[in-house]
């Protein structure tokens, strides 16, 4: 297809109803289908793409939107792909200057991996920050966990979403919602009855991936990620922030290798929101 017909190709909304086609995209690009991601994401964000005259699409991404009542705080772009046979034409760069247009004045975020970083940073998107992935069955020490952690009821909600907007900086509630359905544990710790990190992991092709994890302090981060790590036989993946160094040769320590690193960038606003140092791995890099 000639690059002036790709240019005329209208940008939709995705639905829940074009999650294989968005699979079969991933895995046209070398990744994991990663049906279950996807189907959150195309229910809890706003799924863009270009269908193809041919089948299947020709480009998708998602946005999640964070924020209170109708006053958007922040917007987190993901799951940005062009498909192989349409790559290197211009389709990418017109797909996010599309969704930076829709989003208006709304600050954006995004993880980028170095191959898709000239491009963001050609839009105007900013580093501010890199987050590294690991990967690998987690090797107990042996040790009691200095901090106390258990299973989350459903009655912990309300406290795991007023701590996680505090920490995070935007209200994540339609995301959070959807956890107990999407995630296989949800973890919490406490000290004197008031909960003061949670985690969840996640069923991801092979793996289980930690993630939200906000956490007091790194003891209490670790003790959330070795309990998790003690109810599943599957590898573990997260993304950590690499300013927790302590984490990340603990997480090293016991099993979890790097895989990557990537690029976490900014456009509208000079930084993340929230505290960071309370915010120790996203949901997914996909969505904050």
């Amino acid at each position: 297809m000639p690059i002036s017909s790709l240019a005329a190709l209208p940008i939709r909304r995705l639905t829940p109803r074009d999650l294989t086609a968005c699979a079969d995209l991933s895995e046209d690009r070398g990744w994991s289908r990663e049906e279950h991601k996807w189907g959150l994401l195309l229910n809890a964000g706003n799924g863009f793409g270009v269908d193809d005259p041919d089948g299947g699409l020709v480009a998708a991404c998602v946005v999640t939107e964070y924020g209170s009542g109708q006053r958007l705080e922040l917007g987190a772009i993901g799951m940005v792909l062009v498909a192989e046979r349409h790559s290197r034409r211009g389709v990418g760069r017109r797909l996010m200057r599309h969704v930076v247009a829709a989003m208006d004045s709304t600050p954006l975020t995004l993880h980028a991996t170095p191959a898709g970083r000239p491009l963001y940073e050609e839009i105007g998107f900013k580093t501010v920050g890199r987050a590294e992935m690991l990967m690998g069955h987690y090797t107990p020490d042996g040790a009691e966990p200095s901090v106390a952690t258990r299973a989350a009821t459903a009655e912990d909600l309300p406290s795991i979403l007023r701590l996680d907007a505090e920490v995070f900086g935007a209200d994540r509630t339609p995301v959070l919602v959807r956890l107990p359905a999407f995630a296989d544990q949800i973890r919490v710790a406490e000290d004197s009855g008031r909960i003061i990190g949670y985690a969840a992991a996640w069923p991801n092709m092979a793996t289980h991936v930690v993630g939200p994890l906000i956490a007091r302090d790194t003891d209490t981060a670790k003790a959330l990620i070795e309990s998790l790590a003690a109810r599943t036989d599957r590898p573990l993946r997260t993304d950590v922030d690499v300013r927790h160094e302590e984490l990340l040769t603990w997480a090293r320590e016991r099993g979890l290798a790097p895989v990557m690193s990537n690029a976490v960038m900014v456009l509208g606003t000079a930084e993340l929101p929230g505290d960071w140092t309370r915010r120790f791995a996203p949901l997914t890099v996909a969505a904050g």
